[in-house]
Protein backbone atom coordinates (compact mmCIF):
# COMPACT_ATOMS: atom_id res chain seq x y z
CA UNK A 1 0.00 0.00 0.00
CA UNK A 2 1.35 3.57 -1.06
CA UNK A 3 1.55 6.19 1.57
CA UNK A 4 -0.99 8.25 -0.50
CA UNK A 5 -3.18 5.67 -0.39
CA UNK A 6 -2.85 5.12 3.71
CA UNK A 7 -3.46 9.18 4.05
CA UNK A 8 -6.44 8.61 2.20
CA UNK A 9 -7.44 6.43 4.78
CA UNK A 10 -6.62 7.59 8.04
CA UNK A 11 -9.11 11.17 7.36
CA UNK A 12 -12.12 8.53 6.66
CA UNK A 13 -11.80 6.50 10.20
CA UNK A 14 -11.23 9.60 11.78
CA UNK A 15 -14.53 10.62 10.51
CA UNK A 16 -16.19 7.41 11.32
CA UNK A 17 -14.84 8.15 14.93
CA UNK A 18 -16.16 11.26 15.19
CA UNK A 19 -19.16 10.00 13.63
CA UNK A 20 -19.90 7.30 16.08
CA UNK A 21 -19.05 9.59 19.10
CA UNK A 22 -21.58 12.26 17.99
CA UNK A 23 -24.37 9.97 17.08
CA UNK A 24 -23.37 9.01 21.15
CA UNK A 25 -24.22 12.81 22.40
CA UNK A 26 -27.13 12.65 20.84
CA UNK A 27 -28.34 9.81 21.66
CA UNK A 28 -27.36 10.61 24.87
CA UNK A 29 -29.15 13.89 25.28
CA UNK A 30 -32.34 13.16 23.51
CA UNK A 31 -33.14 9.35 25.24
CA UNK A 32 -33.09 10.96 29.58
CA UNK A 33 -34.92 14.47 28.36
CA UNK A 34 -38.21 13.44 29.06
CA UNK A 35 -37.91 11.39 32.11
CA UNK A 36 -35.01 13.86 33.31
CA UNK A 37 -37.20 17.16 33.36
CA UNK A 38 -39.69 15.78 35.94
CA UNK A 39 -37.13 13.94 38.41
CA UNK A 40 -37.04 15.13 42.09
CA UNK A 41 -34.22 14.23 44.30
CA UNK A 42 -35.48 12.08 47.05
CA UNK A 43 -34.46 13.72 50.36
CA UNK A 44 -32.50 12.47 53.18
CA UNK A 45 -30.95 13.29 56.52
CA UNK A 46 -27.36 13.79 56.91
CA UNK A 47 -25.69 10.72 58.36
CA UNK A 48 -24.33 10.78 61.88
CA UNK A 49 -20.89 12.36 62.25
CA UNK A 50 -18.65 9.54 63.65
CA UNK A 51 -15.11 9.78 64.44
CA UNK A 52 -12.86 8.12 62.54
CA UNK A 53 -12.05 4.52 63.01
CA UNK A 54 -8.39 3.92 64.27
CA UNK A 55 -8.03 0.13 64.11
CA UNK A 56 -10.58 -2.14 62.48
CA UNK A 57 -11.29 -4.20 65.43
CA UNK A 58 -14.53 -6.35 65.76
CA UNK A 59 -15.87 -4.10 68.42
CA UNK A 60 -15.38 -0.95 66.58
CA UNK A 61 -16.89 -2.32 63.29
CA UNK A 62 -20.10 -3.60 64.59
CA UNK A 63 -20.81 0.13 66.25
CA UNK A 64 -20.05 1.48 63.00
CA UNK A 65 -22.08 -0.73 60.93
CA UNK A 66 -24.91 -0.53 63.46
CA UNK A 67 -24.65 3.67 63.41
CA UNK A 68 -24.75 3.58 59.75
CA UNK A 69 -27.72 1.09 59.64
CA UNK A 70 -29.31 3.75 61.65
CA UNK A 71 -28.48 6.02 58.79
CA UNK A 72 -30.21 4.05 56.59
CA UNK A 73 -33.62 3.58 58.53
CA UNK A 74 -33.73 7.56 59.01
CA UNK A 75 -33.02 8.04 55.22
CA UNK A 76 -36.27 5.21 54.93
CA UNK A 77 -38.38 7.41 56.59
CA UNK A 78 -37.70 10.35 54.80
CA UNK A 79 -38.20 8.68 51.52
CA UNK A 80 -41.56 7.54 52.78
CA UNK A 81 -42.76 10.88 53.78
CA UNK A 82 -41.77 12.45 50.53
CA UNK A 83 -44.16 9.48 48.67
CA UNK A 84 -40.63 7.66 47.51
CA UNK A 85 -42.44 4.21 48.64
CA UNK A 86 -39.76 2.20 46.39
CA UNK A 87 -36.66 3.72 47.78
CA UNK A 88 -38.10 3.68 51.32
CA UNK A 89 -38.58 -0.49 50.64
CA UNK A 90 -35.16 -0.32 49.44
CA UNK A 91 -33.34 1.55 52.13
CA UNK A 92 -34.97 -0.80 54.89
CA UNK A 93 -33.68 -4.08 52.75
CA UNK A 94 -30.45 -2.22 53.15
CA UNK A 95 -30.54 -1.89 57.00
CA UNK A 96 -30.94 -5.64 57.41
CA UNK A 97 -29.61 -6.83 61.14
CA UNK A 98 -26.79 -8.56 58.66
CA UNK A 99 -25.74 -5.83 56.27
CA UNK A 100 -22.47 -4.54 57.24
CA UNK A 101 -22.49 -0.81 55.84
CA UNK A 102 -19.23 1.65 56.22
CA UNK A 103 -20.41 4.53 55.17
CA UNK A 104 -24.15 5.84 54.26
CA UNK A 105 -25.38 8.93 52.65
CA UNK A 106 -28.88 9.57 51.51
CA UNK A 107 -28.01 12.44 50.37
CA UNK A 108 -28.36 13.20 46.40
CA UNK A 109 -28.88 10.14 45.05
CA UNK A 110 -26.98 7.92 47.79
CA UNK A 111 -23.33 7.34 48.43
CA UNK A 112 -22.36 3.86 50.14
CA UNK A 113 -19.80 1.53 51.00
CA UNK A 114 -21.13 -2.03 52.13
CA UNK A 115 -18.84 -4.52 53.52
CA UNK A 116 -18.99 -8.64 52.89
CA UNK A 117 -16.83 -10.63 55.03
CA UNK A 118 -14.75 -9.83 58.08
CA UNK A 119 -12.65 -6.95 57.34
CA UNK A 120 -11.43 -6.91 61.20
CA UNK A 121 -9.61 -10.73 60.20
CA UNK A 122 -9.37 -11.01 56.11
CA UNK A 123 -5.45 -11.42 54.92
CA UNK A 124 -7.08 -9.73 51.72
CA UNK A 125 -9.21 -6.88 50.50
CA UNK A 126 -11.53 -6.20 46.94
CA UNK A 127 -12.56 -3.38 46.14
CA UNK A 128 -15.67 -2.90 43.73
CA UNK A 129 -15.79 0.03 42.15
CA UNK A 130 -19.12 -0.59 40.38
CA UNK A 131 -20.38 1.72 36.82
CA UNK A 132 -23.16 3.09 35.17
CA UNK A 133 -26.68 2.82 37.15
CA UNK A 134 -25.71 1.93 40.28
CA UNK A 135 -27.10 3.11 43.50
CA UNK A 136 -30.14 2.84 46.26
CA UNK A 137 -32.94 1.76 43.55
CA UNK A 138 -30.37 -0.65 41.28
CA UNK A 139 -28.00 -2.15 43.98
CA UNK A 140 -28.74 -6.10 43.82
CA UNK A 141 -26.47 -6.68 40.63
CA UNK A 142 -23.36 -5.25 43.17
CA UNK A 143 -24.26 -6.65 46.07
CA UNK A 144 -24.67 -10.41 43.82
CA UNK A 145 -21.23 -9.66 42.45
CA UNK A 146 -19.72 -9.10 45.68
CA UNK A 147 -21.62 -12.34 47.52
CA UNK A 148 -20.30 -14.18 44.53
CA UNK A 149 -16.37 -13.00 44.45
CA UNK A 150 -16.90 -13.51 48.87
CA UNK A 151 -17.79 -17.44 48.08
CA UNK A 152 -14.97 -17.78 45.30
CA UNK A 153 -12.39 -16.29 46.99
CA UNK A 154 -12.84 -17.73 50.82
CA UNK A 155 -13.45 -16.51 54.37
CA UNK A 156 -9.65 -14.90 54.71
CA UNK A 157 -10.75 -12.19 51.85
CA UNK A 158 -12.89 -9.11 52.55
CA UNK A 159 -14.92 -7.97 49.85
CA UNK A 160 -16.15 -3.96 50.00
CA UNK A 161 -18.49 -2.73 47.62
CA UNK A 162 -17.70 1.26 47.08
CA UNK A 163 -20.45 3.11 45.48
CA UNK A 164 -18.89 6.46 46.62
CA UNK A 165 -19.86 9.02 43.69
CA UNK A 166 -23.35 9.33 41.68
CA UNK A 167 -22.85 6.98 39.05
CA UNK A 168 -23.90 7.85 35.62
CA UNK A 169 -26.69 6.57 33.66
CA UNK A 170 -25.94 4.28 30.96
CA UNK A 171 -28.04 6.82 28.06
CA UNK A 172 -26.59 10.03 29.31
CA UNK A 173 -23.77 12.55 28.51
CA UNK A 174 -22.42 11.68 32.04
CA UNK A 175 -21.65 8.20 30.92
CA UNK A 176 -19.32 9.58 28.01
CA UNK A 177 -17.11 12.29 29.52
CA UNK A 178 -14.90 11.89 32.79
CA UNK A 179 -16.72 14.43 34.74
CA UNK A 180 -18.50 12.16 37.38
CA UNK A 181 -15.12 10.15 37.41
CA UNK A 182 -13.23 13.11 38.46
CA UNK A 183 -14.58 13.87 42.05
CA UNK A 184 -15.28 10.26 42.22
CA UNK A 185 -11.38 9.30 41.80
CA UNK A 186 -10.69 11.73 45.10
CA UNK A 187 -13.41 9.78 46.61
CA UNK A 188 -11.66 6.51 46.03
CA UNK A 189 -8.56 8.01 46.72
CA UNK A 190 -9.41 9.44 50.05
CA UNK A 191 -11.13 6.29 51.07
CA UNK A 192 -8.14 4.05 49.56
CA UNK A 193 -6.03 5.91 52.34
CA UNK A 194 -8.60 4.97 55.12
CA UNK A 195 -8.65 1.63 54.30
CA UNK A 196 -5.13 0.97 54.77
CA UNK A 197 -4.35 2.39 57.81
CA UNK A 198 -6.95 0.61 59.09
CA UNK A 199 -5.45 -2.52 58.00
CA UNK A 200 -1.95 -1.61 57.07
CA UNK A 201 0.08 -4.52 55.23
CA UNK A 202 -2.88 -6.29 53.75
CA UNK A 203 -2.84 -6.38 50.24
CA UNK A 204 -6.02 -4.47 48.64
CA UNK A 205 -7.22 -5.37 45.03
CA UNK A 206 -9.53 -2.87 43.12
CA UNK A 207 -11.39 -4.65 40.55
CA UNK A 208 -13.00 -2.11 38.23
CA UNK A 209 -15.86 -2.25 36.12
CA UNK A 210 -17.00 -0.21 33.07
CA UNK A 211 -17.28 3.65 34.07
CA UNK A 212 -15.52 2.55 37.23
CA UNK A 213 -12.21 1.77 35.81
CA UNK A 214 -12.50 5.17 34.64
CA UNK A 215 -12.67 6.34 38.07
CA UNK A 216 -10.01 4.28 39.22
CA UNK A 217 -7.84 5.04 36.38
CA UNK A 218 -8.12 8.78 37.61
CA UNK A 219 -7.57 7.50 41.14
CA UNK A 220 -4.49 5.46 40.40
CA UNK A 221 -1.09 7.48 41.35
CA UNK A 222 -3.04 7.39 44.87
CA UNK A 223 -4.48 4.24 45.39
CA UNK A 224 -2.91 2.26 48.22
CA UNK A 225 -3.42 -0.83 45.86
CA UNK A 226 -1.97 -4.29 45.20
CA UNK A 227 -3.57 -4.52 41.94
CA UNK A 228 -5.54 -2.40 40.03
CA UNK A 229 -7.78 -4.78 37.74
CA UNK A 230 -9.95 -2.76 35.05
CA UNK A 231 -12.57 -4.48 32.95
CA UNK A 232 -15.36 -3.88 29.97
CA UNK A 233 -13.72 -0.41 30.52
CA UNK A 234 -14.39 2.37 28.10
CA UNK A 235 -10.81 3.61 28.18
CA UNK A 236 -8.40 5.16 31.23
CA UNK A 237 -9.53 8.79 30.92
CA UNK A 238 -6.51 9.86 31.07
CA UNK A 239 -3.43 10.72 28.32
CA UNK A 240 -2.35 7.58 29.89
CA UNK A 241 -0.86 5.39 26.31
CA UNK A 242 0.45 2.65 29.00
CA UNK A 243 -0.05 1.10 31.85
CA UNK A 244 2.97 2.60 33.28
CA UNK A 245 1.64 6.11 32.81
CA UNK A 246 -1.02 5.61 35.28
CA UNK A 247 1.28 5.99 38.36
CA UNK A 248 1.02 4.42 41.38
CA UNK A 249 2.21 1.04 42.80
CA UNK A 250 -0.63 -1.25 41.71
CA UNK A 251 0.27 -3.99 39.45
CA UNK A 252 -2.55 -3.42 36.16
CA UNK A 253 -4.57 -5.65 35.25
CA UNK A 254 -7.17 -5.95 32.05
CA UNK A 255 -9.41 -8.14 30.46
CA UNK A 256 -12.82 -7.83 27.91
CA UNK A 257 -15.59 -10.65 27.87
CA UNK A 258 -15.81 -11.33 24.22
CA UNK A 259 -19.36 -10.90 24.44
CA UNK A 260 -18.77 -7.71 25.58
CA UNK A 261 -20.61 -4.73 23.34
CA UNK A 262 -17.98 -2.30 24.85
CA UNK A 263 -15.52 -3.63 22.77
CA UNK A 264 -17.10 -2.12 20.16
CA UNK A 265 -17.05 1.69 21.39
CA UNK A 266 -14.25 3.78 19.83
CA UNK A 267 -11.47 4.42 22.06
CA UNK A 268 -10.48 7.74 21.80
CA UNK A 269 -10.84 11.09 23.04
CA UNK A 270 -12.44 14.15 21.36
CA UNK A 271 -12.94 17.65 22.19
CA UNK A 272 -15.75 19.36 21.07
CA UNK A 273 -15.28 22.50 22.33
CA UNK A 274 -17.43 22.48 25.79
CA UNK A 275 -16.74 18.95 26.19
CA UNK A 276 -14.27 16.09 25.77
CA UNK A 277 -15.64 12.85 25.39
CA UNK A 278 -14.17 9.62 25.00
CA UNK A 279 -11.85 8.10 27.39
CA UNK A 280 -9.12 7.26 25.34
CA UNK A 281 -6.72 4.26 24.95
CA UNK A 282 -8.16 1.12 25.15
CA UNK A 283 -6.36 -0.87 28.41
CA UNK A 284 -7.72 -4.30 27.18
CA UNK A 285 -5.63 -3.67 23.89
CA UNK A 286 -2.04 -5.04 24.20
CA UNK A 287 -0.03 -1.92 23.49
CA UNK A 288 -1.92 -0.54 26.56
CA UNK A 289 0.97 -3.26 28.82
CA UNK A 290 -1.41 -4.27 31.20
CA UNK A 291 -1.35 -7.83 32.24
CA UNK A 292 -4.32 -9.48 30.67
CA UNK A 293 -6.47 -11.99 32.31
CA UNK A 294 -9.05 -14.38 30.83
CA UNK A 295 -12.62 -12.72 30.78
CA UNK A 296 -14.23 -15.38 28.68
CA UNK A 297 -17.12 -15.01 26.83
CA UNK A 298 -18.23 -12.50 29.74
CA UNK A 299 -20.93 -10.25 28.11
CA UNK A 300 -20.54 -6.79 29.96
CA UNK A 301 -22.90 -7.51 33.20
CA UNK A 302 -21.24 -10.80 33.63
CA UNK A 303 -17.77 -10.75 34.98
CA UNK A 304 -18.35 -11.51 38.45
CA UNK A 305 -21.28 -14.29 37.45
CA UNK A 306 -21.13 -16.86 39.46
CA UNK A 307 -19.22 -20.00 37.28
CA UNK A 308 -17.76 -17.66 34.92
CA UNK A 309 -14.07 -18.10 33.58
CA UNK A 310 -14.09 -14.17 34.32
CA UNK A 311 -15.20 -14.86 38.18
CA UNK A 312 -12.61 -17.94 38.57
CA UNK A 313 -9.55 -15.30 37.50
CA UNK A 314 -10.51 -12.16 39.11
CA UNK A 315 -10.73 -14.34 42.38
CA UNK A 316 -7.45 -15.84 41.41
CA UNK A 317 -5.72 -12.56 41.09
CA UNK A 318 -7.33 -11.24 44.62
CA UNK A 319 -6.28 -14.30 46.24
CA UNK A 320 -2.45 -14.04 43.99
CA UNK A 321 -3.21 -17.94 42.84
CA UNK A 322 -2.71 -16.28 39.16
CA UNK A 323 0.24 -13.88 39.36
CA UNK A 324 2.21 -11.43 36.99
CA UNK A 325 4.79 -14.62 36.15
CA UNK A 326 1.52 -16.66 35.43
CA UNK A 327 0.69 -13.99 32.69
CA UNK A 328 3.94 -13.65 31.14
CA UNK A 329 4.53 -17.68 30.80
CA UNK A 330 0.52 -18.38 29.21
CA UNK A 331 -1.04 -17.07 26.07
CA UNK A 332 -3.36 -14.48 26.02
CA UNK A 333 -6.49 -16.38 25.87
CA UNK A 334 -5.56 -18.74 28.90
CA UNK A 335 -4.20 -16.41 31.48
CA UNK A 336 -4.20 -18.60 34.42
CA UNK A 337 -3.08 -22.63 34.81
CA UNK A 338 -5.49 -25.42 35.37
CA UNK A 339 -4.25 -25.02 39.25
CA UNK A 340 -5.50 -21.82 39.35
CA UNK A 341 -9.34 -22.50 39.37
CA UNK A 342 -10.27 -21.33 42.77
CA UNK A 343 -13.41 -22.02 44.66
CA UNK A 344 -14.33 -22.32 48.01
CA UNK A 345 -11.15 -21.09 49.49
CA UNK A 346 -9.71 -21.05 52.76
Amino acid sequence: MTTRSRTARTPRRVRLRRGVLAALVAASVALPVSGAAGATEVPAPAPADLAPLRAATGADLAARYAARRDDLRAAADAAEEHGSHKRAAALRELAAPERKFYSFDGRDGGRSVEVFGDLARADRIAVLVPGADTSVDHYDRLRNAAEALLREAGPRTAVVAWVGYRTPATVSTDSITAGRADGAAHELTAFSAELADLRPGTPASYLCHSYGAVVCTLAAPGLSAANLVLFGSPGVGTDAVRAADLGGRAVVWAGRGSADWIGGVPHVSLDLGITTVGFGADPAAPEFGALPFDAGDSDHSGYLSPGSASLTHLTGIVTGEVAPADTRKAPRENTATPGNTVSGRA
